[in-house]
């Protein structure tokens, strides 16, 4: 049993290996992706201005280099001269003492100037890169559907991309304008010491060099795998940082701040510990760095001190030495910050780019033409739809919503309801079937040309943290103000716009909480209105309000409907019975057709949801039949 347990562990310790050597193969590639994917912005086509800044910085980043390593010399020309060890009487003695200490000033100056342009030449080009970056992980976002986004936590998603962008500006700037200059650096002191001296010293200097490397890289890969539980654990508590204050009411209403603290402080834990741990491994790679680099030193510096007793080498020499090792043991100091840095830069800009190379699930057709209105007839033929292979919710829906007419469609939960809207909007493409406007079907025309066809007043409008103006115009941004005006009127809210005391300049607060859910859903509609669709799709829209507002609203929205195309999806069958069709689902399929009083005279679903609500009675909620995400598009 013993020998068995024994080979056990063996094969688990090597299947151990197996996995992480997969692991690092897999890592490596992933980091060759990465630098492949960045390259193109630092020598981007058909920019010649780009590539000339970067020449231009190489340029200055190899003079500074080679200034810092040829002022050494003069440091030991002076030294030799103020200790009358200069040999001969060439330029050196005419310069003299001073003339060499102020030359070496000059050129310790120089090479900080050097590098000083080159950075200055160098940021644009990779703000320039940045920007191009965030900008295209942004857009790109937007193009991803619905369902990949409410799978998805906001606050975690903008970490990725707020961390990838940042890993972006720390590779650029180190891996180009630090680890570059190090290597050519480290390369050109070792060979100045074989040249100057002998092999011995050049052979302490690249063994130094090595065991510093190798330690530091090693120490920095165990700090790595810490660093990313960290990042797990700050995106953890982040989320529920923005959970819990997106959800400030709810939290209030429940007394839940003390537990929202404790979830939070539970979420700081983690971070604190792997914090913690961080630091520790920080000081022991220190430590360790210190030891090998001032070994190093104290073998070079005693072989250079028996060099001058023997009178094989003058002080300056002694000096030089000293100057040199001190030269590279700058920049080494900071190797495992940058290495770790550089690592956790690809390991962020790699979470980025998988969000980048994450498929929109739903994509305009290659040379898709614009919707073309001609009345805004909507049909639904044999329409099928389903969010999981498993879960089906439309099964078979045929449906023409004749072009200016206004068709409302009631259910209980889970009918099918809300599924018929977003894919109205494209949200989701059909799994059977088909969805056209005025015979085009919604898969073969321009998402956007869709969008601008389509007014949407959903359940929950939702505000942007910006003006009331800015709220409403978002219906139409080249909107004159005298248009938004009449919008907010026709929605019946300009009167309270007014009486607030900045007016339409007010902020409205995250997500709009400043304002009352009614108010919010005036503004909702006040854009709708603006906007001016052709169709016009309208989502529990006077469901916030209360009962003498909404019969205001309703009439605004009655006018506003006239001479279009109207979906109705409703709750409250009062405000849909005058609707020129209504429409029954159950499970998907269309139980029952009609006008409300033919509805009323079959005596089946309708009427007894009819008479439930007239009774008092409300029926469940009507509105979770597929994901929910309040959403402003259209709206």
């Amino acid at each position: 049993m013993a020998r068995q347990t024994l080979a056990q562990k063996a094969e688990a310790k090597a299947a151990q290996a197996a996995a992480d050597a997969a692991e690092r193969t897999r890592e490596r590639r992933s980091n060759l992706r990465v630098i492949r994917r960045v390259a193109p912005y630092l020598w981007p086509p058909g920019q010649p201005g780009i590539k000339a800044r970067v020449v231009l910085s190489l340029i200055f980043l190899l003079v500074a280099r080679l200034v810092s390593v040829g002022t050494p010399f003069l440091y030991k020309a002076a030294v030799d001269s103020l200790g009358g060890q200069t040999r001969g009487d060439g330029w050196l003695l005419a310069v003299g003492a001073i003339g060499l200490t102020v030359a070496y000033g000059m050129a310790r100056l120089g090479s900080i100037g050097f590098n000083e342009l080159r950075d200055a030449i160098f940021v644009r080009v990779g703000q320039g890169a940045i920007r191009k970056l965030a900008l295209e992980t942004f857009t790109h976002i937007h193009r991803l559907s619905m369902r990949y986004h409410i799978t998805r936590k906001t606050g975690g998603l903008s970490r990725i991309i707020e961390r990838g962008v940042k890993g972006v500006d720390f590779l650029l700037r180190f891996l180009l304008l630090s680890v570059g200059p190090l290597i050519l650096e480290l390369t050109m002191v070792t060979i100045i010491f074989a040249w100057v001296f002998d092999w011995r010293y050049a052979a302490v200097v690249a063994v130094t060099i090595a065991l510093y490397v190798t330690f530091t890289f090693r120490i920095t890969e165990w700090r790595v795998g810490i660093r990313r539980q960290m990042n797990e654990q700050d995106t953890d508590a982040n989320q529920k940082a923005i959970d819990s204050l997106l959800n400030f009411e709810t939290v209030k209403y429940f007394g839940a701040e003390t537990r929202e603290a404790a979830r939070y402080d539970k979420a700081m834990e983690g971070y604190e510990a792997a914090a913690v741990k961080t630091g520790l491994s920080l000081s022991a790679l220190n430590f360790g760095q210190g030891l090998i680099i001032t070994t190093g030193l104290v073998i070079v510096m005693v072989m250079a001190a028996v060099g001058v007793q023997e009178g094989r080498l003058t002080v300056g020499d002694f000096v030089m030495v000293n100057a040199y090792m001190i030269q590279i043991t700058l920049p080494l100091n900071f190797l495992g910050t940058v290495y770790r840095e550089i690592r956790q830069a690809l390991v962020d800009m790699g979470e980025m780019f998988d969000l980048l190379d994450q498929p929109a699930e739903v994509k305009d057709k290659p040379g898709a033409p614009d919707l073309k209105i001609k009345g805004g007839e909507i049909a639904l033929r044999d329409l099928h739809f389903a969010y999981e292979p498993d879960r089906q919710i439309l099964k078979g829906i045929d449906l023409t919503v004749p072009a200016g007419k206004t068709v409302a469609i009631v259910g209980p939960s889970g009918s099918g309801k809300s599924t018929i809207g977003r894919l109205l909007f494209r949200f989701y493409d059909v799994t059977g079937g088909a969805l056209k406007i005025d015979g085009q079907d919604v898969r073969d025309v321009t998402s956007q040309s869709l969008h601008d066809a389509i007014g949407v007043v959903p359940q929950d409008t939702v505000l942007f943290n910006d003006t009331v103006l800015y709220n409403i115009a978002y219906g139409r941004p080249e909107a004159s103000r005298d248009e938004i005006l009449a919008a907010a009127k026709a929605a019946r809210i300009h009167d309270f716009i007014e009486s607030l005391p900045e007016g339409y300049e007010t902020k409205v607060g995250e997500r709009g909480l400043k304002l009352s859910g009614g108010e919010k859903q005036r503004v909702g509609i006040a854009r709708t209105i603006l906007k001016n669709p052709p169709i016009l799709l309208l989502d529990e829209a006077t469901s916030a309000l209360d009962t003498q507002t909404e019969k205001d609203i309703q009439d605004s929205l009655d006018a506003m409907g006239r001479g279009r195309t109207v979906i109705t999806i409703a709750h409250r069958l009062s405000t849909i019975a005058d609707a020129d069709r209504i429409v029954v689902l159950d499970a998907g399929r269309i139980s029952e057709e009609g006008t409300h009083d033919d509805l009323l005279a079959k005596g089946g679903r309708y009427a007894a949801m009819w008479a439930r609500q007239s009774a008092g009675l409300d029926e469940e909620d009507e509105d979770e039949d597929g994901p929910r995400v309040a959403s402003a598009a259209g709206a």
